[in-house]
């Protein structure tokens, strides 16, 4: 499987794994202190081939993926779930333990993540659904995110992430009919 765009990882061993599962170049931010060199590589990519940002699905994966948004638009992001991204031995998490399939499905649905929707769903709706301030709200955003393709937030990010994948009250309200579902069996 061949990738246009340059794929934006964390370290070494993101690239590792990549290039294991694709044929991709790969920028490495080195951590989530993101320099200015690397950003300027990265907007420099962006304008030549377009860029996926992968990072590891935690805080400082995260925090890697706002910096990357905030100095250069239009990036794509694709997603790994974290319990797809687990080392055999369970002491480590990033996109380096994952599997290739896993690699792979992420970069395929890659999207790019947009500031300027109009807001369709909102934090009432999240609230209603059960996605905030529930026992089990936290598996649901979990599965919400995994369904929607859109990683998983907290509560307070949930809002913020489906603004920026421009996702519609028909998808949320499907994904979130599947959820309901799934819970009753």
């Amino acid at each position: 499987m061949k990738i246009k765009e340059i794929i934006v990882v964390e370290g070494k061993d993101d690239t590792r794994a990549i290039h294991k599962s694709v044929d991709a170049d790969t920028i490495e931010t080195n951590g989530s202190a993101v320099s200015q060199e690397t950003i300027e590589k990265i907007k420099h990519a962006q304008k030549v081939r377009g860029v996926i940002v992968l990072t590891d699905p935690d805080f400082p994966g995260e925090k890697i993926r706002k910096t990357i948004s905030e100095h250069v638009p239009g990036c794509k992001h694709a997603f790994i779930d974290k319990k797809k991204a687990i080392a055999h031995n369970g002491k480590g998490l990033g996109v380096e333990h994952a599997s290739v399939e896993v690699i792979q499905e992420a970069l395929k649905d890659a999207q790019p993540m947009l500031e300027s929707q109009q807001e369709v769903i909102t934090k009432e709706d999240l609230i209603t659904a059960g996605l905030i301030g529930e026992p089990k709200s936290k598996e649901r955003r979990e599965r919400m995110g995994q369904l929607l393709k859109i990683g998983y937030t907290n509560g307070k990010q949930l809002h913020k992430r489906l603004r920026m994948f421009q996702v519609s009250k028909t998808d949320f309200e499907q994904a979130l009919k599947k959820i309901s579902q799934e819970e009753r069996i």
